[in-house]
């Protein structure tokens, strides 16, 4: 199990940084653009429409990282993160959602053998468009108070 603790102590692990509102409109770009593109990949490819998915979701979230100030390049701790400090951003089914899809997307690319969940699959895509507008709210309404809260209880971790 992934601890903050111990995604903290990687070295791509997570990481405070400036503030980068350049890096989190970029973000927000290319998940944008990976939702676009979605019902073309499902129809071609099912490996790339789980990565897709995936991906759509995790450079949203990856967004508001920057936005905050986050640095993290293993995923994992990235969902991690985001259970721990973005909780009064995103509930519980945005995590869930994320974490269907990090699962799924695995399965795709580590594991081509092993079949994977379809359903599963298109239902986290038909949610894609919902998370993307909310985090783009989260983003517009998120506080310099509030950043820094969350930065300073990433400090005292």
């Amino acid at each position: 199990m992934v601890s903050i603790n111990w995604c903290l102590k990687l070295k791509k692990g997570i990481e405070i940084i400036e503030s980068n509102e350049n890096m989190s409109e970029s973000y927000l770009k290319m998940a944008e653009e990976s939702l676009r593109i979605i019902k073309k990949v499902k129809e071609e490819s099912k490996i790339w429409f789980a990565s897709t998915t995936y991906y759509s979701l995790y450079y949203a979230l990856y967004s508001v990282m920057m936005k905050i100030g986050i640095k993290c390049e293993i995923h994992s701790c990235t969902i991690e993160f985001m259970k721990r400090f973005l909780i009064n951003l995103y509930n519980e089914e945005d995590i869930e959602l994320l974490e269907n899809a990090f699962e799924i997307r695995q399965d795709v690319q580590y594991y081509p053998n092993r079949l994977f969940n379809l359903k599963k699959l298109n239902l986290i895509a038909d949610k894609l468009p919902d998370f993307f507008i909310k985090t783009k709210e989260i983003i517009s309404n998120l506080s310099e108070k509030e950043i820094e809260e969350i930065r300073l209880r990433l400090k005292n971790v």
